[in-house]
């Protein structure tokens, strides 16, 4: 899905094989809810010298990096896991940038600022959303602000990913529904994003392939084991397909709905969603249609049918909004250009102020 040199395995029960790709001591990089779930002690029996970090939160911030890194360099680990969701890959990546070169993430915010070799990176995820175990890139927010920002390198490729969708029956309902949808999001921003390459689409068209037969299935509670096999596979897809290609305005769009209101990244996306697209529909119709009739529409129907609440926006933050949207990175990537007024219009479309 990514560089020749990653190993991706895909099947159910595959986190049997984690030992096969480790050696020496191994730190889990992982959240209290995956301890919870027994999907550490699961991991750990298969390890002969396993220590693990489980203060992961929710969009880690540069503080959370730092004290991740610091476990590390107290317990000099000879490779390490990121095992959970998307704040869990990104944390353990962003550990490996700080055990390298030193410093705090604003250093590293960019492209190829790494300093120096990483430990071996191994990628579990145990949600189906972001595809964090195919991107280079760890997403953090700056402490304080919590604007997000995007620290990437090659070297902080995950060597080794495991998808066992064993691991995503412990999600709740919601969980999986919002991952779902920002799997899907990733799918549909990567494939007609302004920085493509026909191989990047051809990721973008299959993420899409493995999501959209089964999506509706997740979000109904009703998705069997291979039904979230696909989902794994459809997510990877779509973050290899955001590391060639990048992604757009929903997201640029979303993230300050999460930084000023706690609103959850999936939610955040999904609310802006349909509306970019419609924006973006005028130079990229043709690209929807390819991927089903009626895509906009049926996106929308998602949002119905995954009972997601509607996210309430004073309208006079909307100005504001828009303004931290358009300095957001991803915003650039999107195929129809927007200013700060252009954002305001989708945050009033999509928040019932036409």
């Amino acid at each position: 899905m990514t560089s020749p040199s990653q190993i991706i395995i895909h099947r159910p029960g595959s986190l049997g094989e984690l030992h096969k790709h480790v050696s020496g001591k191994v730190l889990i990089v992982t959240d209290p809810g995956i301890v919870e779930a027994g999907h550490v002690d699961r991991a750990a029996a298969l390890l002969e010298d396993v220590v693990v970090f489980d203060q992961v939160r929710e969009n880690p911030t540069e503080s959370d990096v730092a004290q991740c890194a610091q476990f590390a360099r107290v317990t000099s680990p000879d490779c390490i896991v990121g095992l959970g969701g998307g704040s869990s890959m990104d944390t353990a990546k962003g550990a490996l940038f700080l055990l390298s070169g030193g410093g705090v993430m604003s250093d590293y915010q960019g492209h190829g600022k790494a300093k120096g070799p990483m430990l071996p990176f191994i990628a579990i995820p145990t949600t189906a959303g972001t595809g964090s175990e195919c991107q280079s890139y760890a997403v953090l927010c700056r402490d304080g602000s919590h604007e997000k920002m995007a620290c990437g390198d090659p070297r902080a490729m995950a060597k080794v990913v495991i998808l066992d969708p064993e691991l995503t029956e412990s999600m709740p309902l919601q969980v999986a529904r919002l991952t779902a949808l920002d799997a899907l999001s990733h799918s549909l921003e990567s494939a007609v994003s302004n920085n493509g390459t026909d191989k990047s689409r051809g990721l973008s068209f299959q993420a899409f392939g493995s999501i959209e037969p089964v999506i509706e299935l997740i979000l109904k509670g009703e998705g069997s084991l291979e039904d979230r096999n696909r989902m794994l596979v459809g997510s990877a897809f779509a973050g290899s397909a955001i590391e060639a290609s990048m992604l757009g305005a929903a997201h640029a769009a979303a993230n300050p709905l999460t930084a000023h209101f706690d609103v959850v990244h999936g939610h955040a996306v999904m609310s802006m969603l349909p509306s970019v697209m419609r924006w973006n529909a005028r130079v990229v119709g043709c690209v929807y249609d390819e991927l089903k009739p009626g895509l906009i529409d049926w996106v929308e129907s998602l949002y119905e049918l995954a009972e997601l609440p509607p996210v309430e926006v004073p309208s006079e933050m909307i100005a504001q909004l828009a303004t931290e949207a358009a300095k957001q990175w991803t915003g650039q990537f999107n195929p129809r250009p927007l200013a700060v007024m252009d954002f305001e219009g989708l945050y009033r479309r999509a928040f019932g102020e036409s």
